[in-house]
C-alpha cells in the first residue's frame, strides 16, 4: 500500500513539474470554468425571468427533469471538450514536441461528434444516479456515490483514447475499462492523491475564514471569503490540468510502454507491476 502512495506521489510531483514547464496549459480549465459559468448563468436567469422555479409544482416534474438533462449535457459538453484540447497538448509534450492552445482547441473541434456523444452517455448516466439518489435512504445515497465514484475511475480513460485513437464511445469505453483493470492500483491513489493536496489547500483558506469569524471583524470576514473564492479557482484550475497531465501519462504508457517526456522510467515502470490476486485467479 505505502509502495503504491509512494510511486503515485512521485507521478504527482512530475505532472507538477510538467505543468510548471509549461503553464499555458492552465488555460483548457480556465476556459471550461469560464464557459460552464456561462451554462449556469444561461439556465438559471431565464428560469427566474419566467417565474418557472417557484411554478414547478404545477409544471410537474417532467419538465424539470428534460431540463436538468439538458443541463447535464452542455456541461458535460464543455467540460469534455476542453478537456480533449488538454490532453491532445499533454500528449504532444509528453512526445517532446511543442504544441500551442490552437492546436488543442483544433483537435477538440475535429472530435465534437464523438465529444458530444461521450456527454450524452455522461449526462445520462449522471441523471439516472441524481434521480435514484433522490429516492433513497441515507445508506441508499452512499451506495449511489460509490457507483458514481467507481463508473468516474473505470471511464477515466475514455476521453484520451477518443482523442488520440479516434475510436468511437464505446470502443473507447471498453478500452478505458481494459486500461483502468491494468493500471487501477495507481490510478486510483494518484487521482485521490491530487484531490487531497489541493483538498487540503482549500482546508487552510477555510480555517482563514474562521478565524476572520472569530475576530468579528466585517472587513477581515469579506477578504478572508473573496480569498477563498480565488483560492478555489486557482485550485480547480491547477487541479484540473494536473489531473489531466496525470492520465494522459498513464494512458501513453501503458498503451506504448515508452516512458514519457518529464517521467522516470522506473516509476512508471512499477506503477505497472501486474497485480497478484489475493485469492486467487477465479476473482476479478
Amino acid at each position: 500500500m505505502f509502495e503504491s502512495i509512494g510511486r503515485s506521489w512521485e507521478l504527482v510531483k512530475m505532472s507538477w513539474r510538467i505543468l510548471s514547464q509549461d503553464r499555458k496549459l492552465l488555460i483548457f480549465p480556465v476556459l471550461s470554468g469560464i464557459f460552464t459559468l456561462l451554462v449556469v448563468i444561461s439556465f438559471i436567469i431565464p428560469l427566474f425571468l419566467s417565474g418557472a422555479v417557484f411554478g414547478q409544482a404545477a409544471a410537474g416534474p417532467a419538465p424539470w427533469y428534460v431540463l436538468l438533462f439538458l443541463f447535464y449535457v452542455v456541461t458535460y459538453f464543455v467540460a469534455i471538450f476542453f478537456n480533449t484540447a488538454l490532453i491532445t497538448c499533454v500528449h504532444a509534450l509528453l512526445q517532446g514536441r511543442e504544441t500551442s492552445i490552437s492546436e488543442g482547441l483544433s483537435n477538440a473541434v475535429r472530435h465534437i461528434v464523438p465529444i458530444l456523444a461521450w456527454a450524452l452517455i455522461a449526462a445520462t448516466v449522471g441523471m439516472i444516479l441524481r434521480t435514484i439518489q433522490n429516492r433513497v435512504g441515507f445508506i441508499g445515497k452512499i451506495a449511489v456515490a460509490l457507483v458514481g465514484g467507481i463508473w468516474s475511475l473505470v471511464t477515466i480513460f475514455v476521453v484520451p483514447v477518443l482523442v488520440l485513437e479516434n475510436k468511437g464511445v464505446i470502443d473507447a469505453t471498453k478500452e478505458s475499462v481494459a486500461l483502468f483493470r491494468k493500471t487501477w492500483g495507481e490510478s486510483v491513489v494518484g487521482s485521490i492523491s491530487i484531490g487531497v493536496i489541493f483538498g487540503a489547500i482549500m482546508i487552510v483558506g477555510l480555517l482563514g475564514v474562521f478565524a476572520a469569524l472569530v475576530t468579528g471583524s466585517a472587513a477581515a470576514i469579506i477578504l478572508a471569503i473573496a480569498l477563498v473564492v480565488i483560492l478555489l479557482a486557482v485550485v480547480s484550475v491547477v487541479a484540473s490540468a494536473m489531473q489531466g497531465i496525470f492520465v494522459t501519462a498513464l494512458y501513453t504508457y501503458a498503451k506504448t510502454g515508452n516512458v514519457p517526456t518529464g517521467f522516470r522510467k522506473g516509476v512508471l515502470e512499477n506503477a505497472f507491476v501486474p497485480k497478484q490476486p489475493a485469492f486467487g485467479s477465479g476473482n476479478i
